[in-house]
């Protein structure tokens, strides 16, 4: 959904990958910090219940996320292994948001409810990555999703800010959400996947029928031109 935004959010961010790109930072270096910077400000300020200051701070990690794919792109060296750290690495960061909230819910906000929410969260965000990169692996098609990555870290992000603002009611409202948009998105992969092979199955079927039919006709039309024995 937010995917209209990249566009504007390289451009904003060029200047700083121009800068970076004149020192030997490399884009993975700035993938590995980011993820330190995000996974530590959420399992630091989360669990204490300073979420309005762990999600400035998370946020300002979040940029390194985006500014190591601008610095390959401006250093060319973009390759295979660094998109894999950083879709991995993702991954970690996510999951450190999501227990950050779950430790804070059970030592702090005396909810095991909404902690069990914020694991599901959790839990549901990686396989909603995991299929798409699971069925692309396998050559099937896979580019749906109601809600990505960004959705969903904006969402968790935004209602804990608010939360921790003294907003009420918003943190549960946003983590329910969540957890609902994660399992449709989910659900939206499998069926996209699903479909994807069906219709690569159906396709190896007709070429296989198209084949044995061109056999036959060429048998056929060998029998006619064939001369008569005796």
């Amino acid at each position: 959904m937010l995917k209209v935004l990249r566009p504007a959010l390289g451009r904003l961010l060029t200047p700083v990958g121009n800068a970076l790109a004149r020192t030997p930072i490399t884009p993975n270096a700035v993938t590995i910090v980011g993820t330190i910077g995000m996974s530590a400000s959420a399992l630091i300020f989360f669990p204490t219940g300073h979420l309005f200051v762990g999600v400035v701070v998370c946020t300002l990690f979040v940029f390194c996320d985006m500014l190591d794919g601008t610095l390959a792109r401006i250093k060319g060296t973009p390759g295979k292994f660094g998109a894999f750290l950083d879709s991995t690495l993702d991954r970690v960061a996510d999951a450190a948001v999501f227990a950050g909230l779950a430790i804070y819910f059970v030592r702090g906000g005396n909810d095991r409810v909404l902690a069990g929410v914020s694991l599901f969260c959790l839990v549901a965000g990686a396989l909603v990555s995991y299929a798409k990169a699971r069925a692309e692996s396998l050559g099937l098609s896979c580019d749906v999703g109601f809600a990505e990555r960004t959705e969903r870290l904006l969402i968790g992000l935004v209602a804990a800010g608010l939360a921790g603002l003294g907003v009420p009611y918003v943190l549960p409202i946003g983590l329910w959400a969540l957890a609902a948009v994660s399992a449709f998105t989910f659900g939206q992969r499998v069926i996209a996947a699903h479909r994807s092979a069906a219709e690569a199955v159906a396709g190896q079927a007709g070429q296989q029928a198209g084949g044995r039919g061109r056999a036959r006709v060429a048998d056929v039309a060998g029998d006619r031109e064939a001369p008569p024995g005796g």
